[in-house]
């Protein structure tokens, strides 16, 4: 069970990261891609594949979340606003078997953004633990504008000498969905990369990089879609 669930956080973190694809390797199960961006109106597919020897039944569900600073997804009821629009809810699949599942998306509301939950089961119920491995196929709808440089503050960019680690918040202080594209820190012949992620309306984020180099770092960049913010780091 331990090892499911650490699955199950490696795709969701992975998803709302940006990482729109995992290698098949990592599990029997998988859907792909994980992340679809769209502008205002959302209509694709995913497949979702069973590599494992015996047949799983999937049941699809699209949830509502919300990111903590952190960077961890809190998942809720499909907001009231949001209309997806599913070609099934559920299907079984035999072993090595690939399905395509459709869909279309709108929002009353825009930026609008989901998660599809595929949750993979046996069809046959025993009487000891059955197991469910859901995965995610994540949706944002985007604004009409893009995210402007003036609604990202960036501030305590700071490098600890103690534990080679860069810290960083970043807050949107907009109404656009915006999403970092690359983390990069240079200096000090030295470097620390970090992966993209959404920066949410009024969303902030906290970021912890480790740094590589023997002398301290001296500026971090955030490259956005349009614009790149470039900040100087401060030492304890």
């Amino acid at each position: 069970m331990g090892a499911r669930r650490k699955l199950f956080r490696i795709l969701s973190v992975a998803a709302i990261l940006g990482l729109k694809f995992v290698p098949a390797p990592l599990h029997a199960q998988t859907v792909q891609p994980l992340i679809a961006e769209y502008k205002a109106h959302g209509e694709g597919r995913f497949e979702v594949t069973n590599n494992s020897l015996t047949p799983m039944v999937v049941l699809l569900e699209p949830r509502s979340f919300t990111i903590t600073p952190e960077g961890k997804g809190i998942y809720r009821e499909l907001d009231s606003t949001i209309h997806v629009d599913l070609s099934t809810s559920s299907l079984k699949l035999a072993p090595h078997q690939t399905a395509y599942v459709f869909y279309k998306a709108d929002s009353e509301m825009l930026p609008a953004w989901f998660t599809i939950y595929a949750t993979f089961s046996s069809p046959v119920h025993t009487a000891g633990l059955d197991m469910r491995i859901m995965l995610p196929h994540t949706v944002y709808l985007y604004q009409e504008y893009p995210l402007a440089e003036k609604d990202v503050t960036v501030s305590d960019v700071t490098y600890h000498a103690a534990t080679g680690k860069l810290e960083v918040s970043l807050e949107n202080d907009g109404y656009s969905l915006g999403r970092v594209q690359e983390v990069h820190g240079i200096g000090g012949h030295g470097e620390a990369e970090g992966a993209g992620f959404p920066l949410l309306p009024h969303g902030k984020r906290e970021l912890e990089l480790a740094w590589n180099g023997k002398e301290p770092p001296s500026e971090l960049s955030f490259r956005f879609d349009h614009f790149t913010l470039k900040r100087p780091v401060s030492r304890q």
